[in-house]
């Protein structure tokens, strides 16, 4: 009797229980539409417009705050190079915060190094400037006059004598506006010593509050591939291509010992830095060696033979060197690489240039992240 009884209690609740699912359905089946109005042309140019007023907005702001946000924005993409490094130094035992500490003294002693190799030759450089100036102009000048098409557009623009005195008018302008700038650029960079000392300090910290500002375990797990996306990319672009540029730098020097170039030691230091900045660096190291090469040289083909040799160099490291050491995984757009560098040489000049296609890898970082969204990882650790 008592079996038959629960026997049928289990039918009677299985029974409201498919009950239940069809009136579920029905209810859904039988819902209004969605009453979320349907977007037409004007709300979607309405959106893109707001979108259109925020980035105009965000770039007068990032124009504006320059002295400020661009050796923060320096110190943080360097901070997070020499903290991956860090981290890797505590394998031995060295605590990421000393460990950090101690690369960053030594990136600040590497820099007053590279400051006081290139302030000695670039004040010689700004005092000589009026001779050097008439200098090239007359070493030039030759070389126009076998091209009647050349040296034609220069007659009629300004003439042979003139080109000389208009460069000797300009050359005090220039070094006033390059003094002018010395006192934001010192501002800027006791603001990039505090802001890399401060960071490497309290990095792990600043990436703990990041992860658990998200309320989400989903957000949380995103954030921490976010951020450790953009350590791998960053730090696996500046090691592969410190090393890279730095051949770059020693073959630069023999090009230039080989060439009877003044100096070599200085233009290999001056390929290193420039080969940091893509596009625009090789372009203005180019033109350089040409300018040396022709202040030097009387011969043509022997003036242009440590251009012509660095490019080639340089192009063979940029297209077969890097790619096939770096992979595909760092490859970017060079189409968009050329818009950043565009824009943030606009914006922060050639710190700027330099920083803009580690920026980009940042963006590029967090977009794929985005992007994908994998289902269920489970936390580290």
């Amino acid at each position: 009797m008592i079996l038959e009884t629960l026997r049928r209690a289990g039918a009677s609740h299985e029974y409201k229980r498919a009950r239940r699912i069809v009136e579920e359905e029905a209810a859904v089946a039988t819902a209004a539409p969605s009453t979320a109005p349907r977007r037409d042309g004007i709300d979607l140019m309405v959106a893109w417009s707001i979108v259109g007023l925020f980035v105009i907005a965000g770039s007068a702001a990032i124009y504006t705050m320059e002295t400020i946000l661009l050796p923060i924005t320096l110190a943080i993409v360097v901070g997070i190079v020499l903290g991956r490094t860090a981290d890797a130094l505590a394998r031995y035992g060295l605590p990421p915060i000393f460990g950090g500490l101690l690369l960053a003294m030594i990136f600040v002693i590497g820099l007053s190094f590279l400051v006081n190799a290139l302030l000695g030759p670039l004040t010689a450089l700004a005092s000589e400037a009026p001779k050097l100036a008439e200098g090239v102009v007359a070493r030039i000048m030759p070389f126009v006059d076998r091209f009647e098409w050349l040296r034609l557009a220069v007659a009629r623009s300004v003439g042979n004598d003139a080109i000389a005195d208009t460069v000797m008018k300009n050359a005090g302008p220039m070094l006033a506006a390059t003094v002018g700038g010395l006192t934001p650029a010192l501002v800027q960079t006791l603001i990039f010593l505090a802001a890399l000392g401060l960071f490497l300090l309290g990095r792990l910290e600043l990436r703990k509050a990041i992860i658990l500002a998200f309320a989400g375990r989903e957000q949380r797990l995103s954030a921490i591939r976010i951020m450790n996306a953009i350590e791998d990319a960053l730090a696996r672009y500046f090691s592969i291509a410190s090393l890279i540029y730095l051949a770059l730098g020693t073959v630069t020097m023999v090009i230039a010992l080989v060439g009877g170039l003044a100096m070599p030691p200085l233009w290999g230091l001056f390929a290193f830095v420039s080969s940091f900045i893509p596009y625009l660096g090789v372009t203005v190291m180019t033109l350089s060696l040409v300018v040396g090469g022709l202040m030097t040289h009387e011969v043509l083909w022997l003036a242009l033979a440590p251009a012509v040799a660095f490019f080639v160099v340089h192009l063979a490291m940029e297209n077969l060197a890097i790619p096939a050491i770096l992979g595909s995984e760092l490859e970017v757009n060079p189409f968009l690489v050329f818009i950043a560098i565009v824009f943030w040489t606009w914006m922060w000049g050639a710190v700027g240039a330099m920083l803009a296609l580690p920026l980009s890898l940042i963006v590029l970082a967090i977009v794929e992240e985005i992007r994908e969204q994998p289902p269920e990882r489970q936390l580290p650790g």
